[in-house]
């Protein structure tokens, strides 16, 4: 793992975090549910390009958003088999501590929202959109 990534990791833990990226000195951190915080950074026009990231939970929604970002390597608590092959596919490298078939909703008597919402997505524009379109739904 590269250092950013670890550096990202142990904010993430330390400071109870649901989401860190790295790049050397420069880090971005979020406390912010889901896929909030992804969507925030890349409305505020951040730029990500070669960051590390960090993340307690990552499904598909999350990984297509981390390609948008141009996030470079990322760690998570939990990742789906869909959000790996999204990762590994455009070229981020994942490690994880589990690996699960899916990611569950918040109430977890169900399959999460978003993962639902971009399961047959068929790139990361594709997926912002439906993800934007799952999350007004919700809101409704």
């Amino acid at each position: 793992m590269r250092a950013d990534t670890l550096r990202a990791k142990q904010l993430l833990e330390q400071e109870d975090l649901t989401c860190a990226l790295c790049l050397g000195e420069a880090s971005y951190t979020s406390r912010a549910r889901g896929v909030a915080p992804l969507l925030s950074f890349l409305d505020d026009g951040i730029c990500l390009k070669g960051f590390s990231a960090a993340d307690k939970v990552v499904g598909a929604g999350a990984a297509y958003l981390y390609v948008l970002l141009g996030v470079r390597e990322l760690w998570a608590g939990v990742v789906s088999d869909a959000a790996k092959k999204v990762l590994t596919r455009f070229g981020i490298l994942p490690h994880y501590d589990v690996l699960v078939p899916t990611i569950r909703n918040r109430a977890g008597d169900g399959l999460c929202p978003i993962e639902m919402a971009v399961a047959d997505a068929t790139d990361p524009q594709d997926a912002l959109v439906r993800i934007r379109r799952r999350l007004a739904e919700l809101k409704k």
